[in-house]
């Protein structure tokens, strides 16, 4: 009876040794893994009521005290976020406004530049290189290094009558 019993005990394959080691090997493999999860569980940066879902209660009531909490702190990181972000907006909108003015500003002084361009150029003799603005658009270069312009020395050309 003892005999029958060993055999039957672990099924039909209760004597195949590569069962057992691929059993054992499972297992361990699980323990592991179990092991990995808790340790990471623990090293989590939320502190222990983080664990309310692997709890087992004793009560409802307590149950429910530990859910409300987590809920709380839940709400109260939202609450964080929520400020965070119109932080972020108003930031922006800030930073928006400064630059539309800046943008503004720019834009007038151009057109004030432009117009003085366009005043003195009727001033300038004709026998000057400057009295071409296009020309001295194209011929000037940007200095990538200083961060200004290279524009060409004026140069006066003089025509001589026989």
């Amino acid at each position: 009876l003892q005999m029958l019993e060993r055999q039957v005990v672990g099924g039909e394959q209760a004597k195949n040794k590569d069962l057992k080691e691929k059993r054992k090997r499972q297992k361990k493999y699980a323990d592991e893994r179990r092991m990995q999860l808790v340790a990471a569980l623990q090293q989590s940066d939320e502190d222990s009521s983080d664990w309310v879902l692997l709890n087992v209660y004793d009560s409802i009531q307590e149950e429910v005290r530990a859910k409300s909490k987590l809920l709380e702190k839940m709400q109260e990181k939202l609450r964080a976020a929520e400020t965070e972000i119109k932080d972020l907006q108003s930031e922006f909108e800030l930073e928006k406004i400064d630059y539309l003015g800046t943008i503004r500003r720019l834009e007038r002084d151009l057109l004030l530049f432009q117009q003085l361009l366009d005043q003195v150029q009727s001033l300038v003799r004709r026998d000057c290189n400057y009295s071409n603005l296009e020309k001295i658009k194209h011929q000037s270069i940007w200095d990538e290094e200083n961060g200004c312009w290279k524009i060409p020395e004026p140069v006066i050309q003089r025509t001589h009558l026989p």
